[in-house]
């Protein structure tokens, strides 16, 4: 099975080089907007004042090009002086320590270098782009190197549950109902059981790299972020899911960030929003699909981030 096969049916799951392709001047009735295209990120700048930082990762195959294509935020965010960074970093159900550092720092490269303000950061991302801004956000706080601190951090129907989305595959195959759903269960089953064999037989190696684990309620990739202002986002549509994967209401991203939310309040974390929508899931083709970036109202995240 050929692994572009299988991002491109990916649904539950969905910086910087110094070689500069692009740097161009826009403007609108409101203010000019700086655009910096580099290999691995876009980022679009207002020249005058900047209010806050966006940071955008998006699932697991999509780049800067896809978030823009299936998040319009771009308009929004210019009128309201938010500097929105476009990140091609993805295809990660977890990551590194080295991973983690490098990231740390190419962000902070970026942020610095175009004179952002370090004080007013907000980190979101879609599936699997969810888990890394969760992971990505975490460990920046928690190292005295990195000082751009993220105040808040949103996730769009990601699956923080690894051992969750190993146990799901096996149910998957067993059911055998659609291709689709055998392929990416198939491949899931393959990349976490040779990372961390089955959770059954050894869960700590789940642990360490999830942003949760239901099972034992596991949140230590969370523990720095007692304290930022975090978002929830799904469509807990069971109906669809059962069309058209045959899902219970337990394989679904939805299950598991309620549980999520539910613990963190548990643990009084200050500021967990879990935001259940419906009929919202669309992509930009159309199409209906609850996993979808479509999900977020984008007005509502923009008074998020601005605090109003």
């Amino acid at each position: 099975m050929k692994k572009t096969a299988i991002i491109l049916i990916l649904t539950f799951i969905g910086l910087v080089s110094c070689k500069q392709k692009k740097l161009k001047q826009t403007t609108s009735e409101k203010l000019a907007f700086t655009e910096v295209i580099k290999e691995d990120y876009e980022l679009y700048k207002p020249n005058k004042e900047v209010k806050a930082v966006l940071i955008l990762f998006g699932g697991y195959p999509e780049n800067a090009e896809d978030i823009k294509r299936e998040f319009k935020i771009l308009d929004i965010a210019r009128e309201n002086s938010i500097a929105v960074l476009l990140s091609n970093f993805n295809q990660k159900l977890w990551l590194e320590e080295s991973e983690k550092h490098q990231l740390a720092k190419d962000l902070q490269k970026v942020i610095v270098g175009n004179q952002l303000p370090v004080e007013n950061i907000f980190i979101g991302g879609f599936s699997s782009g969810g888990v890394v801004s969760l992971l990505i956000s975490n460990f920046i706080i928690g190292m005295k190197q990195f000082y751009i601190d993220p105040k808040g951090v949103f996730i769009v129907d990601s699956p923080i549950d690894l051992a969750a989305l190993y146990k799901s595959s096996e149910k998957n195959i067993e059911r055998n109902f659609s291709e689709p759903s055998i392929q990416e269960s198939t491949w899931l089953l393959e990349t976490l059981g040779g990372k961390f064999g089955n959770p059954k037989d050894d869960i700590s190696k789940y642990e360490d790299k999830a942003v949760f684990t239901y099972s034992t309620d596991n949140i230590s990739n969370l523990k720095k972020l007692k304290r930022t202002k975090i978002r929830l986002y799904t469509e807990p549509d069971t109906l669809w899911w059962k069309e058209n994967r045959m899902a219970d209401y337990d394989q679904m991203n939805a299950f598991y960030m309620k549980k999520l939310s539910e613990s963190l309040d548990e643990k009084e974390y200050e500021n967990v929003e879990y935001i259940p929508t419906t009929n919202k899931g669309y992509r930009a083709n159309g199409e209906r699909h609850p996993h979808s970036w479509a999900i977020v109202d984008k007005k509502d995240l923009v008074n998020w981030i601005l605090g109003e």
